[in-house]
């Protein structure tokens, strides 16, 4: 618990921040105390990564001021925010994957005209740093070769490394599995212990009160909770994130269709470290979702590019609608009627460059109503993105907005829309609500169960047990690229699908 007497060490003053008409940060106020974490809150779109840009000097704010240590901070300038003690881990980590870990933490620390990095050194002080602070991370590790939890430790170490006394950490546990999140609650602790004062930016409101002193909630770039977590609960904060009640989405029963997709002992190859498929056995039937939960990195990768028509099986058998396809692609999938709703939206879901209407009809620019002998008409392309704004509540600049200045949760919904927009028979839903604020998780569940309803078959990818077992029919468990059996709902409690996630049970099932 922090101390209320502490020193304050950061300061926003009335931070405005507009992105033409559109008012991301709002006056926004509040401080951070010596060895305090706040968990700031909100909405996908609420402002909350806005903020901290503008902390990090990533961002020139219309008005207000940045304090740190007391003094003002120069707008839009990190290196000042870096000298003052400020360090920041991006959801979306900012390590080259070609260099080591020591390499990627020394970038940037030594002047040009120094030669070498210092290895002995800066190997030194990482191994003391992650001594001090429980972050085990091999310095020679090829960054690509690591983790996600392994890469945010070393996002982790960067920002120490430059002596960081105030740490801002965005969605740090959107990627992480139940275990490295543990490691990193841990990791934070001992920082804590030592005086570090940190803003954690989370979605998720149980993860966010069991780490934080002091919760900061913004809806609509405003500021409307300032409160101490011991006096909150989690209804209170949902509710004031998204300014109303949030009930889950009920399931209800509906007639079960025929089987639209098979695998059968489907098997891939290896792809590096990470296990291909090996047997799988897996059926998708309309009016049903099959839910598929594990620990990322076990072959669900493999899976979903099977599904989607991305990667052909090495063996085994695939059929669509009770056929076997004549050339499995990915045009083939949507021909057959399979839509795709990516793992990542970022690098795979979405061309940041691009607007919203492009990217609204990325996946069928070549058919009508877009395209006709052979030319755009951009004025469907238009109307068409203009209804899933409209329809899905993306709230946005407008069409033609580069769709990159969307928050993860608009984007998200967008794609969402997109996917669902041609009525398809299959949906791949590969982690559909990652990094989702809880009024954002609800609307997808709701759209999810609103196309089971209609007849669709789908596979709902999710490292998230709740989200797994809420929604799901049938659940597989997929370990080591090996599926477990069909569970019908409520067949295993959470510590049941955890052993299967461990690996064990499939030499009995085989």
């Amino acid at each position: 618990m922090a101390d209320a007497d502490a020193p304050v060490v950061l300061r926003l003053l009335r931070i405005t921040k507009r992105f033409g008409a559109l008012t991301a940060n709002d006056a926004v106020s509040f401080d951070l105390r010596r060895g305090e974490v706040i968990a700031l809150l909100g909405e996908n779109g609420a402002g909350k990564t806005t903020l901290m840009n503008v902390l990090f000097g990533q961002y020139v704010a219309e008005s207000g001021v940045v304090e740190a240590f007391g003094r003002p901070l120069p707008p839009g300038r990190p290196r000042a925010a870096l000298a003052a003690g400020i360090g920041m881990v991006h959801q979306h980590f900012t390590l080259a994957d070609n260099l080591t870990v020591l390499e990627n933490i020394v970038l940037g620390t030594r002047p040009l005209w120094r030669p070498g990095l210092g290895r002995a050194g800066a190997r030194a002080r990482i191994a003391a740093l992650s001594a001090r602070f429980g972050l085990d991370v091999d310095p020679g590790a090829r960054v690509g070769d690591l983790s996600v939890g392994i890469r945010q430790r070393t996002e982790i170490l960067k920002a120490l490394y430059r002596n960081a006394r105030i740490l801002i950490l965005d969605e740090p546990t959107a990627v992480l599995t139940p275990r490295e999140t543990q490691a990193l609650f841990r990791t934070l602790r001992l920082a804590v212990a030592q005086g570090l004062s940190i803003v954690f930016i989370s979605h998720k409101l149980a993860e966010a009160m069991a780490i934080s002193d002091r919760v900061i909630v913004l809806r609509q770039g405003k500021l409307v909770g300032d409160t101490a977590t011991a006096s909150t609960d989690l209804h209170a904060l949902a509710r004031l994130m998204v300014g109303a009640d949030i009930t889950a989405a009920a399931v209800p029963a509906v007639p079960a269709g025929p089987a639209l997709m098979r695998l059968e002992r489907v098997g891939t190859a290896d792809r590096g470290g990470v296990p291909g498929l090996r047997g799988v056995d897996l059926t998708l039937t309309a009016g049903r979702i099959t839910g598929l939960a594990g620990v990322a990195g076990n072959g669900q990768s493999a899976l979903a590019d099977i599904v989607a028509g991305l990667a052909r099986p090495t063996s085994g058998r695939l059929t669509l609608r009770g056929a076997e396809p004549v050339r499995w692609s990915p045009r083939a999938a949507m021909a057959g009627g399979v839509a795709r709703i990516p793992e990542d939206r970022h690098r795979t879901g979405a061309i940041s460059a691009m607007s919203l209407t492009e990217n609204a009809v990325l996946e069928a620019y070549r058919d009508p109503p877009f395209s006709r002998r052979g030319w755009m008409d951009w004025r469907a392309a238009e109307r068409f993105a203009t209804g899933l704004i409209t329809a899905y509540d993306i709230r946005c600049p407008g069409p033609f907005a580069r769709i990159g200045l969307l928050s993860g949760g608009n984007m998200q919904k967008l794609i969402l829309g997109r996917a669902l927009a041609r009525n398809p028979g299959i949906i791949l839903a590969n982690q559909p609500t990652r990094g989702l604020d809880v009024g954002a998780v609800a609307y997808v569940h709701r759209r999810l169960l609103d196309a089971r309803a209609d007849g669709a078959a789908i596979l709902l990818i999710s490292e998230d047990l709740d989200e797994v077992r809420a929604l799901s029919d049938t659940i597989h468990v997929i370990s080591g690229g090996r599926l477990s059996p069909a569970f019908p709902r409520g067949a295993l409690d959470q510590a049941e699908l955890g052993a299967w996630m461990a690996g064990q049970g499939y030499a009995d099932a085989a």
